[in-house]
């Protein structure tokens, strides 16, 4: 293995000088006034626009507004709700004011609400519905510091009579009349804002507790979103779909931060269920999603071509083996022959264009996933189709982006190079040079809230520790290999890192999230939870009967599917990291549950608490492991699950027949 353990990347020349984010909103509005687009937002079935003068004039007056209200210097606004253009104009307006804005994740549950106002010092909350507001209302005692609750929708709320809630146009209505009384107190305190002021409060997911404010300037995060564009530009007539929640960095990279450096539009769908089809309407020019998504699309388009007529699935498999080899001529950096091109440009006629269009990537330049590592066999599947993904690497402490893969050197074992301005090194190496990833920049963050011990251990000397385990190629490639305290050594010595295993797996269409387990123990086993709405699918195809989620997981036939798929991916990995046994969960991993993260990473450490018996059965001589527990619905209801859990124990490679599928222009040649 290479022993590089430092990059540094080029400087980009990107000078934000004295910017902050709401000295860019307002010197967009002055250049672009009425004239271009800033924000759209789908409403009843129709998309309603936002110019960039009216985005400016909805942040001034409700900032007024809030300053009316008693809105002062380093108060904290909460936002919760889905994405909304109301959620960046008061994001916007609080950091006008000077104040810090922090986001709370949509689907939070009550005591997810209570911790992050009671722990940010929220004295205003910004609540879309009347869901989000009750959510507020219900624990307003246990929250004294909250003076206001906000609410942008009015549906629902007219029998409500608390003092505490306000309507969002009428604190604009607010905002107008404290003009009268300040003219200019807008423009004084945008003026008065430097860069190194906190812009926002943004918190960790939290996947070993509760999580971490993190504080953010407007220098980092301006910083980062010029840097990032440096290599992988983004242009002023793009259009970026909002559709990943906006507490989470990544998505407030884009939509606020890049979308104000740069001037592109920003467009929110009407509902999270939409996403997908507003997003096919927009046809957008750039796309960050988190790998959950990219893996979501991928297993939607193999069970779809399974149900197409029996020419479309020809074309499929006529077509997808020529894509597949065209993404591996350029993952080796080699130079297709030109009968190879041909083949690729008829097969793009035939199916990827159709498929790019169904998709919502006919017109996408800049396609990127971050937030975790994504599959290799996602990647190399959205490569074929001739969508150009790149892998993201970095943390809410760096503002989000720390690596990303250059043009013409994506690799899907790599997280890429350096940003601009950046610098990665490997902290305390191997032998074999893997260590800790380590990195700092100018969007490196001022710490955490409230927790000086947390900020201490994780800048140090200036660099930030990321946790994560990797190392750097001979070409200068970042390698992430896992979370350092995620990585497994079984009693044999043997490491293994369990989510490069969970991506692999996820590939699979009938799966949704696996657990990799087997940290100090004999070998590899997994606890995995099946994609309800595609094997169910697939089940009804096969006439295979069933109820509910519990009782189709426990079908022998279902067994049957997703061992192949583990076959497959045992194929793959050495033999000491092969899964050995697996079972198949009574339900799905749930952050209501407390096993995933608001952001859908696995909390291990609850999830080994949680299914500890389940644990240990798959590390016994049985078939089954008899289980009674309870569940909770999201309308807060419980059941009590009793069922029996079955085992499948693996057999060794060599006694299952090999289903590597050929490609079709080998029939032809004899098989070696």
């Amino acid at each position: 293995m290479p022993q590089k353990t430092f990059l540094q990347a080029e400087t980009s020349g990107a000078d934000i000088g004295r910017d902050t984010m709401p000295l860019l909103l307002q010197r967009n509005a002055r250049k672009y006034g009425d004239g271009k687009v800033a924000l759209r937002e789908k409403e009843y079935g129709i998309w309603q626009s936002y110019t960039w003068q009216q985005y400016y004039d909805h942040v001034k007056y409700f900032a007024l507004g809030l300053a009316s209200l008693g809105f002062v210097d380093d108060d904290a606004l909460a936002i919760i709700g889905d994405n909304r253009p109301e959620w960046v104009f008061a994001e916007l307006a609080a950091q006008s004011l000077k104040g810090r804005p922090l986001g709370i994740y949509q689907d939070s549950i009550l005591n997810e609400v209570a911790y992050v106002i009671d722990h940010s010092g929220a004295t205003f909350v910004v609540a879309e519905d009347q869901e989000q507001a009750d959510k507020v209302l219900d624990m307003k005692h246990e929250l004294p510091g909250v003076k206001k609750i906000i609410y942008t929708d009015p549906k629902g709320m007219r029998d409500y009579d608390d003092p505490m809630l306000v309507y969002f146009p009428d604190v604009e209505q607010m905002g107008r009349s404290f003009e009268e009384q300040n003219p200019g107190y807008f423009e004084k305190s945008v003026e008065r804002l430097t860069p190194k002021d906190v812009a926002l409060i943004a918190y960790t997911s939290g996947t070993t507790g509760f999580p971490k404010g993190s504080l953010l300037t407007h220098s980092n995060m301006l910083k980062m979103a010029l840097n990032l564009a440096h290599v992988d530009p983004k242009r002023q007539d793009d259009e970026f779909v909002s559709f990943l929640p906006l507490p989470w960095i990544g998505e407030q990279m884009m939509s606020v931060s890049t979308a104000l450096a740069i001037g592109f539009t920003v467009n929110f769908p009407e509902e999270p269920e939409t996403a997908m089809a507003d997003l096919y309407e927009i046809g957008p020019n750039v796309v960050f999603s988190p790998p959950r998504v990219w893996e979501q699309q991928a297993r939607s388009v193999i069970v779809r071509h399974l149900d197409a007529s029996w020419f479309k699935r020809f074309i499929y498999r006529l077509c997808m083996p020529i894509g597949y080899q065209m993404a591996d001529f350029h993952f080796e950096k080699k130079s297709p022959p030109w009968y190879w091109k041909l083949m690729y440009a008829l097969s793009y006629l035939l199916l990827f264009r159709a498929l790019k269009d169904r998709l919502g990537f006919s017109n996408i330049r800049s396609a990127s996933t971050g937030g975790a590592a994504l599959g290799p066999d996602v990647f190399r599947f959205f490569h074929a189709c001739g969508v150009n993904l790149k892998q993201i690497y970095g943390q809410t402490e760096i503002s989000g982006i720390s690596c990303i893969h250059r043009e013409g050197k994506v690799d899907f074992t790599s997280v890429g190079e350096p940003i601009p301005e950046t610098e990665v090194k490997i902290d305390d190496p191997d032998p074999e040079g893997v260590g800790e990833i380590v990195s700092r920049s100018p969007a490196l963050f001022v710490g955490y809230l409230k927790n000086d011990e947390a900020t201490a251990e994780t800048i140090v000397d200036g660099w930030l520790h990321s946790g994560d385990a990797g190392y750097i190629t001979e070409n200068d490639q970042l390698v992430c290999i896992d979370r350092v305290k995620d990585l497994m050594q079984l009693t044999s010595g043997a490491r293994f890192s369990p989510m490069f295993i969970e991506n692999k797996l996820k590939f699979c269409p009938y799966i949704v999230e696996p657990c990799v387990l087997g940290h100090e123990r004999q070998f590899v086993s997994a606890i995995i939870c099946i994609d309800y709405k595609h094997t169910g699918k697939w089940a009804e195809e096969h006439r295979i009967g069933y109820t509910t989620y519990t009782d189709l997981a426990s079908k022998p036939e279902v067994y049957d599917l997703i061992e192949k798929e583990v076959v497959r991916v045992n194929r793959s990995l050495p033999e000491a990291a092969r899964i050995q046994k697996f079972l198949l969960l009574y339900k799905e991993f749930d952050p209501d549950d407390g096993e995933l993260t608001r952001t859908r990473k696995l909390r291990r450490r609850f999830i080994a608490e949680r299914y500890a018996a389940e644990i240990e059965a798959l590390y016994q001589d049985l078939d089954q492991v008899h289980v009674e527990s309870e569940i909770k619905y999201q309308d807060g209801k419980t059941a009590t699950i009793v069922t029996d859990l079955q085992i499948r124990k693996m057999k060794p490679l060599d006694q299952y027949a090999l289903e590597d599928e050929r490609k079709w222009w080998q029939f032809w040649k004899p098989v070696h």
